[in-house]
Formats: C-alpha cells, sequence, structure tokens
C-alpha cells in the first residue's frame, strides 16, 4: 500500500496545475472531469498544452511520447506540416461556407480514389454519425428494421450501436451474437427480418484487440446478399490506417456499406459514410414518397476539416506512412515480449499493422505468431479483472513519460522512431519491475 500511495504522490506532485484543472473539471464534466470515458482516470490524466510530431507536454511541462494519439486518428502525428499549412491558408478564407465548396468534392473524390467501393459518400462531423446514418439507410432499402451486430465490436453510442450494458440504451430492435460463429451468423440471417449487420474492421475494440477471423469475414458478403441484408463494415479505425484502400482491401472484401473516420480528417473531426450507389437513392429529393431521407449537419465537410482533409488523403494514399507505422508497431511487439519473457511475465504483446496490444495471464503453449492473439479463449484478452492491473501500468508510464490508452494500447505514427520505441521499451521495463516488486503484479 506504502508503493501504491507513494507513486500517486510522487505523480501528483508532479502534475499540481493538471491537478488544478482536473478540479476545475469536476465541477462542469459529470464523468469525473472527464470528456471521454477512455480519458477517465485515479488520479487524473494530464492536462494537455501543446502536441508536435509524437510528443505532447502538459501544464506542468511533463513531456511524453504518445500512443493515444487523437484516439487513432494521427497516423501522420501532430501537426504535420502538409495539413498545418492547409489548415492556416483555409482559416484565413472561411471555416463554415454553409454553402457548396470545392474543397469537399476534391476531398471526396480523394476517398474514392482510395476505396474503390466508396462509389458514393456522404460525410459527416464523426464516424458515429456515419453509422447512425447507416442503419437508417439499410432501414430504408431493405424494409426491415432490426439490426445484428458482434459482441465488443464497437461502432459509437446510439441505441442500436451501443453497449448493451449501458443504462438507458434501447435495443428492441439489435441482436448480438459472437463474431467467428458462420453457423449462427447464417442462423440469424436466415430469419431474412436483419437490415444491416455491421462488422468492426480488424475485430473488436480499436481495429482489433480482440481479433476477428479473416476467413470467418470473407464469408459474410455470401451470407448477407443470399439473404437481403447490408453487410456494413466498420472502419472508423482502421480506414486508412492500414492500408490505402482500408482493411477491406487487406482481406479482399468489398462490403455493402463502409463508415470512415479518425484518419481520414488529418486530426479534425471527420466522418463519411460510403458505398453501393442504391443504398443512397433515398437521400436523393423528389424520390419515392415514404422512403426519403434527411441528411442534415451544420459541419458536414466544412471547409477546415475538408482542407485538412484533403491534406492527410494525399499523403496516406501513397501507403508509406501505413508501412513505416506499421513496422514500428512490430519493433515493440517484438522486443516488448523479450522484456516479458525476461522478467517471467506472464503475456505477450500481440497486433496487426500500426496498433499494438498488451495482453496480462497465461499465454497458450503454442503461441509463436505475435501478430495473432496469444490465447485461443479471446475473452481472456479483455478480462476485466485485468483493468486494476492496467491502470496501475498507465500510471507508472506517464510518470516514466510514455502515455497510451488504458495502460494495454499502443497506437503508431509514421514518425515514431527506434530511438522513441527504445525509450518506451525502457520506461515499460521500469515500470514492470516496479509492480512486481510492490505486488501489484505477479510474474
Amino acid at each position: 500500500m506504502n508503493g501504491q500511495d507513494s507513486i500517486i504522490e510522487q505523480y501528483k506532485a508532479q502534475r499540481r496545475q493538471s491537478a488544478q484543472w482536473h478540479e476545475r473539471a469536476r465541477k462542469v464534466f459529470p464523468s469525473e472531469g472527464a470528456t471521454h470515458f477512455a480519458r477517465i482516470f485515479n488520479p487524473y490524466r494530464p492536462y494537455i498544452t501543446h502536441a508536435s510530431g509524437i510528443n505532447k507536454w502538459d501544464l506542468d511541462g511533463n513531456k511524453y511520447i504518445d500512443y493515444v494519439l487523437g484516439h487513432g486518428a494521427l497516423l501522420l502525428g501532430h501537426n504535420h506540416e502538409d495539413i498545418v499549412e492547409a489548415v492556416q491558408e483555409q482559416i484565413t478564407r472561411g471555416v463554415l461556407y454553409g454553402e457548396n465548396h470545392t474543397l469537399e468534392v476534391e476531398w471526396a473524390e480523394l476517398i474514392r480514389e482510395m476505396m474503390p467501393g466508396a462509389e458514393k459518400i456522404m460525410l459527416f462531423p464523426c464516424g458515429n454519425e456515419a453509422n447512425m446514418m447507416a442503419v437508417r439507410l439499410a432501414r430504408v432499402h431493405t424494409g426491415r428494421s432490426k439490426v445484428l451486430r458482434f459482441e465488443k465490436h464497437y461502432h459509437g453510442w446510439s441505441d442500436e450501436l451501443a453497449s448493451p450494458a449501458e443504462s438507458g440504451v434501447n435495443q428492441n430492435q439489435v441482436t448480438i451474437i459472437p463474431q467467428n460463429d458462420l453457423e449462427r451468423l447464417e442462423e440469424e440471417l436466415s430469419s431474412e427480418q436483419y437490415a444491416v449487420l455491421f462488422t468492426e474492421a480488424g475485430g473488436a475494440f480499436l481495429g482489433g484487440r480482440t481479433p476477428i477471423d479473416p476467413d470467418f469475414v470473407r464469408q459474410i458478403p455470401t451470407l448477407t446478399r443470399k439473404y437481403g441484408t447490408l453487410w456494413a463494415l466498420d472502419e472508423v479505425v482502421t480506414g486508412f490506417r492500414v492500408a490505402p484502400g482500408g482493411w477491406q482491401s487487406v482481406i479482399g472484401v468489398k462490403p455493402d456499406l463502409t463508415s470512415l473516420g479518425k484518419c481520414i480528417g488529418g486530426g479534425l473531426s471527420a466522418g463519411a459514410l460510403v458505398g453501393r450507389p442504391e443504398i443512397f437513392e433515398p437521400l436523393k429529393p423528389g424520390g419515392v414518397p415514404g422512403r426519403q431521407v434527411m441528411h442534415g449537419g451544420t459541419w458536414n465537410a466544412n471547409p477546415l476539416t475538408a482542407a485538412a482533409g484533403i491534406a492527410a488523403c494525399k499523403l496516406l494514399k501513397t501507403g508509406e506512412p501505413q508501412k513505416k507505422a506499421a513496422e514500428s508497431a512490430a519493433y515493440l511487439r517484438r522486443e516488448g515480449n523479450k522484456i516479458l519473457k525476461t522478467k517471467g511475465i506472464n503475456g505477450a504483446f500481440y497486433g496487426k499493422s500500426s496498433i499494438a496490444y498488451l495482453y496480462l495471464g497465461p499465454v497458450d503453449s503454442d503461441f509463436s505468431d505475435d501478430t495473432l492473439p496469444p490465447v485461443k479463449d479471446l475473452d481472456k484478452l479483455t478480462d476485466p479483472a485485468m483493468m486494476p492491473v492496467f491502470n496501475r501500468l498507465l500510471l507508472h508510464l506517464l510518470q516514466r513519460g510514455v502515455s497510451n490508452l488504458i495502460g494495454s494500447v499502443y497506437i503508431f505514427s509514421y514518425l515514431h522512431t527506434e530511438k522513441d520505441i527504445d525509450q518506451t521499451l525502457h520506461a515499460l521495463k521500469d515500470a514492470l519491475e516496479t509492480m512486481l516488486a510492490e505486488g501489484t503484479l505477479k510474474s
């Protein structure tokens, strides 16, 4: 207990200005002073003043290597010069016209060029709204009302898309089934009552902390077509992060609808829904009565975001940023697993592309490929009982100048260097050794 109190007191002592702002935040924000559930932390996460590249600084001058990166939006890092230049130029011309403009067209054309399935495109302020529109269009297109989803897959917080564990959620039109169960999937689809099947690209939570089997996913288009259900692939995290064509281009599938966000806006709030033209017909004026959909949104494709999005997509369409970020993530996984093995700690780093996940617990004896999960029972990857351990690890890492998500998720940009990762690994090694000594982690 003394060791635990000691690190908390050290943390607070070095973040006194953050503590003052946290107290102010608690008076106005209901979620313990946080504006996102992933930012709720005891005692508090640092209050950031500025960022550049892969670093950010807090009010007290503490510097962090950033593996949060805007919850995955910043594959290009903070303040990429091309994006900064585009935004600076545009802000003098206007940020919100309330009219059509050329930037929105150029941005959409770039998205379509990168993702062949993007025959028609609608733009939104965020990926959550894109998913909400997918539900609406699917219902009109199919004449059905029910939504089919996979367990743990995250698609936002509207009623049809939120976790069923949340209070106040009305999900009487939603069915949730296990992923990777082809027989159960066909059983549900064969009832011919579902308007849309949602799938998070890569698997559940940030591109696949709980991975989905690509061979299973490749069977989905055949089944959804057979039973008249639309398939919506949520690529808000993976879209243009894993490849210019998204995760779908990596595994070779073409969904009916794809939702995008995060990376497409270059760090500004953005979302898009793309897919087959006939699904978007209800958005046309003068359509069939009773089958029309209105799409409003003051900030849809606003000029400032469109300018940033154009700059970002021009860089991302080369595929080079994705390749560099994936190489960095692979280096962290490889060297991180060496540390765990040397220290006798049960666990493993795993993941594909540019996001690395840390699992703590017994590893299956045949685990040898760090791109695959280290356990066959995928429920173990997100065991709630391990959250106190990961929160403790996050506290130690923040104290050592490393910021990540929930202690277990490392999101990379193409700017992370081997030197940055070595510094991160040193902090990780020191944090794990301290936790072993204080008894908050068992070997």
